[in-house]
């Protein structure tokens, strides 16, 4: 929304107190000043004011999204969100989205239904939630909005971006010069860092280098709204391909609603087609079914080019892009707004870290080694998967889906080896470095609550470092975890060293927490330390030792002490020991570290436990996290 407000929508919303203020001309000083409020800016938003940062988040937009744009929120993204504790408003209001059904016509063969799919098959992908949750952007916006607010931070609407440059290598090095819409005043802002997450036009990326190339382009219609119709797949995800009028994706919608996505012809443009034309299209597609709107809540056309920035930031790694800032593509597959959310999931930790001090500049480099080759995974496979869909060949689709269908819900979205993913050695289970953790089940050692492990420990920006072994009370593990423990804690090693200069930057600059806080209490898993948090996974029986027998970094972190014994509650009725590492061998160990978001970084196996493979273990760490933090100095 780029008009300016009419007089009449500015009063509402200075009744209503959403106005923002503007300022009074002089210039302000913050983290991070992150351009555009939709849900990678959001996303990045949300992230560091949990971390304790101080972001400002510039839109140009009046007020949030209404109505329509992004809809499809993949597994990956519903566990995310269910991390961030937003998600439950949007599983209580959402549709939920279990199947896909192909249909196929043409001039000599009425309408069929050429198969019907599982959509996440068990088989092939494991997941919490096997499903599509279907939910209009505004929404996604609102879970992001309402978790912001109670931080203590707004968006300040109504300010457009004009430029930003960086001056100097200063404590705020960017100046970023806006202007409020509404009064014309301009604004400036001293900046360490500034994100563009400002779509697909973006004016960020314009100030650090040109724009994408096209790979391709497609123009789309899109309608949301509630339907009159006698088509039987209306609330399956469905595919039709018409030979003699193109291709529709269905899509059932909350609120008794419909989407349809309509591909135009490569000769249509986008500024030609007008809503009645875009209905008559799919009303051919439907026949012989009939179609009619009882009423239309959006529409929307657009010429979507598929295109993947070179560069996701500037030479000096002060201004970075995410989002459709830096890749877009078709919405024939749902993946947009989850390759957006987790950019900026990807940047935000990196980002707390380098605004505290603690990051090598190796650490924001990876950022675009990362995602970039996310971003180009995805142009990949919606080429390919538009293609199919344009072939109508349902037997084809459901082979391109299946093949797809892990990067598709988001868990296969996998980055290489690089600084902070360790190279693979001896891996026998599905915890790899460079992937996501896999889901598994444990029980709570301190209040015997069965959980999820990938999602019992908050978000903190902390890096969880799990050690797993069998039995805990034999000479051999003591040995070792005793070793692991006091080594870890001598004032020398460097995970020491990195939690001390911890505590002293988050004492000076503390997280933000929310009222409901008081309830979840995460000061419980940063007892020991602010940058680590410690956990033990073990297949010893509870009756058998106590907290108080382990050593200092797990008996002070008794709420991350796991017993390994509900496999029956498991997605493929696994253990957690056998999903993640594979077979453990009596007298081994297995130490996992996982980054902030979520993601293995290190798998390392140790055999034949005693105190000096407990030193070995608290080097490598040391050797690991030396690759790409520092302690401030």
């Amino acid at each position: 929304m780029n008009d300016t407000p009419s007089t009449n929508s500015i009063e509402i919303a200075a009744v209503n107190g959403d106005l923002p203020q503007s300022g009074n001309g002089t210039t302000e000083q913050c983290d991070v000043c992150i351009v555009g409020a939709g849900p990678s800016g959001l996303m990045l938003a949300t992230t560091l004011t949990r971390f304790g940062l101080n972001p400002i988040i510039l839109d140009e937009r009046l007020d949030q999204t209404a109505v329509g744009r992004a809809d499809g929120i993949q597994p990956k993204t519903i566990e995310t969100f269910r991390m961030l504790g937003i998600c439950d408003e949007l599983l209580r209001l959402g549709i939920k989205i279990y199947d896909i059904c192909m249909w196929r016509g043409s001039s000599s063969q009425q309408l069929e239904r050429m198969g019907r799919e599982v959509h996440y098959p068990d088989s092939i992908v494991d997941l919490l939630e096997p499903y599509i949750l279907i939910g209009h952007q505004g929404m996604i916006e609102k879970a992001f909005l309402d978790d912001l607010h109670k931080r203590g931070v707004e968006v300040r609407r109504s300010h457009h971006f004009t430029k930003c440059h960086v001056r100097d290598q200063s404590t705020y090095p960017v100046q970023v010069h806006s202007k409020f819409n509404i009064t014309q005043e301009e604004k400036i802002i001293e900046a360490e860092f500034v994100v563009g997450c400002d779509g697909a036009h973006s004016s960020v990326r314009k100030m650090i280098f040109e724009s994408p190339r096209n790979s391709g382009s497609s123009v789309w219609g899109v309608l949301d709204g509630e339907l009159n119709t006698d088509f039987p797949d209306i609330w399956s995800k469905t595919v039709i391909f018409s030979e003699e009028h193109g291709s529709i994706l269905i899509i059932p919608r909350e609120r008794n609603m419909t989407r349809f996505y309509i591909e135009m012809k490569e000769s249509a443009s986008a500024k030609d087609l007008g809503q009645d034309y875009v209905m008559q299209r799919a009303k051919d597609i439907f026949s012989p079914y009939h179609v009619e709107w009882k009423s239309v809540e959006w529409f929307g056309k657009y010429q979507v080019a598929q295109k993947v920035a070179e560069k996701f930031s500037d030479p000096t790694m002060r201004i970075f892009i995410g989002g459709d800032a830096s890749h877009s593509h078709s919405p024939k597959a749902a993946q947009g707004m989850n390759t957006s959310v987790h950019d900026t999931w990807n940047l935000g930790w990196k980002l707390n870290l380098a605004v505290r001090g603690f990051a090598k500049p190796v650490l924001l480099q990876t950022y675009e080694q990362e995602r970039q080759k996310i971003g180009q995974d995805l142009i990949d496979f919606d080429y390919e998967h538009a293609n199919q869909i344009a072939g109508g060949d349902a037997a084809a689709i459901a082979e391109n889906f299946q093949k797809n269908i892990r990067f598709i819900s988001g868990v296969g979205a996998e980055y290489a080896t690089n600084v902070i993913n360790k190279q693979a050695v001896y891996i026998r289970g599905e915890a790899r470095p460079g992937c996501n953790l896999p889901p598994a089940k444990a029980t709570r050692y301190y209040d015997a609550n069965p959980v999820d492990l990938q999602l019992d420990i908050p978000v903190l920006g902390q890096f969880r470092i799990y050690t797993i072994l069998g039995d805990v009370k034999s000479t051999q593990a003591k040995s070792f975890l005793n070793s692991l423990s006091d080594s870890i804690l001598d004032p020398t090693s460097l995970v020491s060293r990195l939690s001390a200069a911890a505590t002293q930057s988050y004492s000076k600059t503390p997280r933000k927490s929310s009222p409901e806080e008081v309830y979840t209490r995460p000061e419980r898993y940063t007892a020991l330390s602010e940058f680590f948090t410690y956990s033990l996974i073990t297949t010893t029986h509870k009756s058998l030792f106590e907290i108080s027998d382990l050593p200092p970094i797990l008996a002070k972190s008794p709420w991350t002490v796991y017993l390994d014994d509900v496999p029956s509650l498991d997605s493929k009725g696994k253990s957690c020991t056998e999903k993640w590492i594979g077979n453990l061998e009596p007298g081994e160990a297995v130490v996992i570290v996982v980054r902030p978001d979520g993601y293995v970084a290190a798998v390392d196996r140790y055999g034949a436990l005693d105190e000096r493979s407990g030193m070995q273990a608290a080097r490598t760490l040391d050797s690991y996290f030396g690759g790409f933090l520092q302690v401030p100095t």
